[in-house]
């Protein structure tokens, strides 16, 4: 693959894209303004966006981090990465240990164009082009079968992007192809935004659906998170609001208000 020139070209900046709003969250510059207005729009129904996508990001860095200097694990798959970031996953890890190994997988192509410029120096990180719920394409895929050794332990990633997947794509079974690939002694980190209240639920979800002019997904309810979980052993301080995730010593901008969260934790496959 190039450049990502034929990718770029291939880029609806019309219609918003999840990854971009999130980069426009997060401070970032690789958004248009059709991304800004929905985002502006979305703060209107949920005003503690910013603070939630900041928390989030910081939950990912941390959890990378525990993963890489706590449980020794060098290769990381990392499924809806979004568009890079500071602090992104092969940066985290390879700062424990430049050996580490990261391939991130996404269907968006501004991603794609954005990631494999910024990885070209680096042989031990992938971008791919897949859609997240293709885990038999993603498994065979070359730059998985060049990095990805299935004979140590994987840490894979689903944070902050089940909800951008409808029930039909049945995310929970999503969860389990990829455990039943994975050695025992494996870890899956899983959050994803959820609410307590349904009007938000409904809201959020049609707006995004609208926004983004595709099938959205879905902001769930807690105990839908929890059933991600299942066969899996949920490590400390189990399932959490990733803001409280272990946190750093430095305080993160807390949310002001809590009408949806960002909810989930880090589990092992026995």
């Amino acid at each position: 693959m190039g450049h990502g020139e034929k990718h770029v070209s291939e880029i609806d900046v019309d219609t918003p894209s999840a990854a971009r709003m999130y980069d426009w969250y997060l401070g970032g510059t690789d958004n248009y303004p059709a991304d800004r207005a929905a985002c502006e729009e979305l703060l209107k129904i949920v005003p503690s966006t910013r603070e939630l996508a900041r928390n989030n990001r910081a939950f990912l860095q941390r959890v990378v981090r525990v993963l890489a200097a706590d449980y020794g694990v060098r290769q990381f798959l990392d499924h809806g990465s979004g568009l890079p970031t500071r602090e992104n996953v092969h940066q985290v890890a390879q700062g424990v240990d430049p050996a580490a190994r990261v391939v991130y997988v996404d269907n968006d192509p501004i991603v794609l164009a954005h990631g494999r410029m910024l990885l070209e120096e680096n042989d031990n990180t992938a971008v791919i082009q897949a859609d997240m719920t293709d885990t038999a394409g993603i498994f065979e895929h070359p730059e998985v079968e060049r990095l990805i050794r299935l004979d140590e332990p994987v840490a894979a990633l689903f944070v902050s992007v089940l909800h951008c997947l409808p029930e039909s794509a049945e995310p929970a079974a999503m969860i389990r192809r990829v455990a039943e690939r994975l050695p025992s002694g494996s870890f899956m980190v899983i959050c994803q935004l959820v609410s307590e209240d349904p009007a938000i639920r409904d809201g959020v979800s049609d707006f995004m659906a609208e926004a983004t002019g595709n099938n959205w997904g879905r902001v769930r309810e807690p105990a839908q998170v929890d059933s991600y979980f299942e066969g899996l052993t949920i490590l400390e301080p189990g399932l959490v609001e990733v803001s409280t995730w272990r946190p750093d010593s430095h305080v993160t901008a807390r949310q002001q208000t809590d009408e949806w969260i960002e909810y989930g934790g880090l589990a092992r496959i026995p």
